[in-house]
């Protein structure tokens, strides 16, 4: 198996791998300088060299160059404390050329070589001008990378609904995909507000403990099917609690709508032929038969008037024939 270096660019962000190359006594922490794909790197390891297994890598590791030397640590430094200023200097830029843009961070590559600022846009922002001034102003290669409203949130941090900090700003590295059933699966309510984050997108934490609700509800009748009791009564499914597993029933031998909480391990399904025959099922039986009643009397009806109306009819004609 391939032995690997853990390295991370940014606090809670995904973790990439490389190979140790000659650097085989690195330890969590070490600063290192790493080749990406946006050209030379300062990252930070998180694990020391181990083998993984071959499926877990993609593509071709690329080798750790060198560990970071004191002065590119202390250049490293000095180039941070300068970004606040950097997003402060483009947000004036931004409002004097009028763009419908918001800046939400300016990062240093660790050498300066490259000054990558972050932002947010509704449409498409022709920054050019932007970035003519901004490489006018800091003499050095600029970039523009647009985020969503996540990476935004994630960026900006904050706490959520449930009073701790954001998941996705103190551990969560990468986000996951979050969809309406996994609410639905775990009988939340559907309000815009209440399964909403700060980022105005669907929780992440649905995720979080969808599996364990899918796994509980295997053991769970589903809503307005039948079941009986272990006291022998006959009711109709109303609702569920998943987590500590008892049942909404709504009971058939009461006259009022009675509801009882019972644990759904005192419960049996019942099948097609325990269900009794309702009233409700008698009387439309009924009342389906009464239209043909009617139906046959209308058309008989219309069959005994139909003579009359012819004779009628010939009366008329010989009194015009009598009076010509």
């Amino acid at each position: 198996m391939p032995k690997v270096v853990g390295v991370r660019f940014q606090p809670v962000t995904k973790v990439y791998y490389f190979s140790p190359h000659h650097y085989t006594d690195l330890q969590t922490g070490d600063r290192v300088i790493v080749e990406t794909a946006r050209g030379i790197e300062m990252g930070t390891v998180v694990f020391p060299p181990k083998e993984i297994p071959e499926s877990e890598i993609k593509g071709k590791l690329k080798n750790i160059l060198r560990k970071a030397t004191p002065v590119e640590l202390l250049k490293a430094v000095s180039y941070q404390a300068q970004e606040e200023k950097a997003r402060k200097k483009c947000i004036e830029l931004v409002k004097e050329l009028g763009l419908s843009m918001k800046v939400l961070k300016a990062e240093y590559s660790f050498d300066g070589s490259r000054l990558v600022f972050s932002f947010v846009a509704e449409q498409r922002v022709d920054f050019r001008e932007l970035v003519r001034r901004l490489t006018r102003t800091f003499n050095t290669r600029i970039e523009m990378r647009q985020v969503g409203a996540r990476d935004e949130t994630k960026i900006l941090d904050g706490y959520g609904r449930c009073g701790r900090v954001l998941c996705c700003s103190s551990w969560l590295t990468e986000f996951h995909s979050v969809s309406i059933k996994m609410a639905k699966n775990q009988s939340l309510p559907l309000a815009p507000s209440e399964i909403s984050g700060l980022c105005g997108r669907l929780l992440c934490c649905l995720a979080f403990e969808n599996d364990a609700y899918t796994e509980a509800r295997e053991n769970l009748p589903k809503v307005n099917t039948r079941v009986k009791t272990k006291d022998g009564l006959t009711a109709t499914v109303r609702g569920l609690n998943i987590l500590k597993e008892t049942v909404l029933l709504e009971l058939d031998s009461s006259e009022d709508e009675t509801y009882i909480e019972v644990p759904a391990a005192d419960l049996t399904p019942l099948t097609a032929g325990d269900k009794p025959k309702t009233p409700s099922a008698e009387t439309s039986a009924a009342e389906t038969k009464k239209p043909e009643k009617t139906s046959s009397s209308a058309e008989a009806g219309e069959e005994e008037q139909a003579p009359t109306e012819a004779k009628s009819k010939s009366k008329r004609s010989r009194r015009r024939r009598r009076k010509k």
